[in-house]
């Protein structure tokens, strides 16, 4: 993904980003008098909100959650509330975006491209080594009950699954709703989408999505792998 600059992500996905209002993640961005204002969408309406003006703010106001607990996971639907980050321009739009969510909006320029490459569990599990070798020798059984757990959306994480279990296509987890699987589908408000790119419906007020696309198992999904094996 690092292919991927920022000239050529503005080229691909700009015009997605420069529209009137839209939600990433757990995050509304509004284009208010040539400015772009993001905030928590449960803090959408509030007034009495802390204001911050640099897109390196979003370093700080990702890293925790409410209770101050630190995120190791920045696609997990627990991003703190109370806060107002106001940018100038969609350059520093799209740095903040990236602080918010790494790496998602370069996975969403190369799958808008058709040049998105998407990993198996298997494969990535295989090439694990040291202390996490052990993780590949995880059962389907186990794959199927963890990964239902762990990536979900309430609670889990946002990230829409693109990724198959195995080289055969098998489905991640068959306990996961299709939804998961779905880039149209608002994975943060359990809503489903207009179209990935596409203004909200007259009759329906939400703002349109841009997805959290997860192109491969992540670190941390890795980690609880190799501990469902050892507990075994």
């Amino acid at each position: 993904m690092a292919t991927f600059r920022l000239r050529d992500m503005r080229n691909s996905i700009g015009r997605v980003l420069e529209a009137s209002r839209f939600c990433v993640g757990q995050i509304v961005v509004q284009k208010s008098e040539g400015c772009f204002v993001l905030s928590h969408r449960d803090d959408e309406t509030l007034n009495h909100l802390q204001i911050f003006r640099s897109a390196e703010d979003a370093i700080e106001i990702a890293k925790y959650d409410d209770a101050g607990n630190y995120r190791p996971l920045k696609t997990a639907p627990n991003l703190h509330h109370g806060w107002r980050l106001e940018l100038d321009t969609l350059e520093a739009l799209m740095r903040a975006l990236d602080y918010f969510y790494p790496g998602r909006l370069a996975v969403l320029a190369a799958w808008k491209n058709g040049k998105l490459q998407t990993t198996s569990l298997r494969e990535t599990l295989d090439r694990q080594s040291g202390m996490y070798r052990v993780a590949a020798k995880i059962s389907d059984s186990q794959i199927d009950n963890l990964v239902a757990d762990f990536c979900r959306s309430n609670g889990g994480c946002l990230r829409t699954i693109l990724w198959k279990r195995d080289a055969e296509g098998a489905v991640s987890s068959t306990k996961l709703p299709k939804e998961k699987f779905d880039p149209s589908f608002d994975q943060a408000s359990a809503q489903p989408g207009s179209s990935t790119f596409a203004k909200a419906p007259a009759d329906r007020p939400a703002p349109a999505t841009v997805p959290l696309l997860c192109q491969e198992a992540c670190n941390l999904l890795i980690a609880e792998c190799r501990k469902m094996v050892k507990g075994e």
